[in-house]
């Protein structure tokens, strides 16, 4: 069985931590604002969460930016959210580079904008040999479809004769997600109280632990992070073996 990395240093930070960014909607409302307001102080959140997860020893972030479900919501507020992405995208790659950040962004590129995928594009050439912290974004994801995909490209390389079925195992399929390369979540955070993961990585957090917050995403901040990091360190992930004695 395929275990996820575990991280080097004390086993009690974890080495990924994915972020399903919940709550902009609720936020303005409670303020009398519009959503838009919402999802501009959450891409605040964004920068926050992204510099103190470096600052945390996080070695992977990845945040649940726009699900392949967030298209049916209403027009406005799709195009609003564009636009925030767009903007993200052009003020923050210049920093993102100079801080040694490596972003990389998973999803469905042929529902986004021709514009978007440039920008999305550029960063990803921008940063490709950073080292750092290593961003992962997801836009226009859904999980279901990401499994989809990859049992396709398993088909199309048994057909090919490239693979055998019997040889088909938990690494291939692996190999063959959008997240290739990259190490499962030890700990997913999922903000504004909800308890679900919404169709977000559903293969790779097999083994990761959840901690799920009240705290609204726009209000997300380092030490939030931090106590959802220290929450992971009291427990002991045992991935189906039996408790230490």
């Amino acid at each position: 069985m395929a275990v996820p990395l575990r991280n080097e240093s004390d086993g009690r930070t974890p080495t990924h931590v994915a972020v399903i960014m919940d709550g902009n909607g609720r936020w303005a409302a409670a303020r009398g604002l519009p959503r838009t307001a919402g999802h501009s102080r959450g891409a605040d959140a964004v920068k926050r969460t992204v510099k103190a997860a470096g600052e945390l020893g996080i070695s992977y972030l990845t945040l649940f930016g726009f699900s392949s479900e967030n298209w049916k919501r209403p027009v406005r507020e799709v195009d609003d959210l564009m636009g925030l992405l767009r903007r993200y995208l052009r003020s923050e790659a210049d920093e993102l580079a100079r801080n040694n950040v490596r972003i990389r962004v998973i999803g469905d590129r042929q529902a986004l904008a021709t514009d978007i995928v440039t920008l999305i594009e550029d960063v990803e050439r921008r940063t490709l040999e950073n080292d750092g912290l290593h961003l992962t974004v997801a836009l226009s994801y859904g999980s279901r479809q990401e499994l989809a995909e990859a049992c396709r490209r398993l088909a199309r390389d048994v057909q090919s004769g490239k693979l055998l079925p019997d040889d088909i195992d938990e690494d291939s399929i692996g190999e063959r997600l959008t997240t290739a390369g990259i190490p499962d979540p030890d700990l997913l955070v999922r903000t504004s109280g909800e308890q679900r993961l919404s169709n977000f990585l559903l293969w790779q957090l097999a083994y990761t632990e959840l901690v799920f917050m009240d705290v609204l995403w726009p209000d997300f901040d380092k030490s939030h992070l931090a106590d959802a990091v220290r929450e992971y360190g009291n427990r002991e992930r045992r991935y189906g073996a039996q408790a230490a004695s």
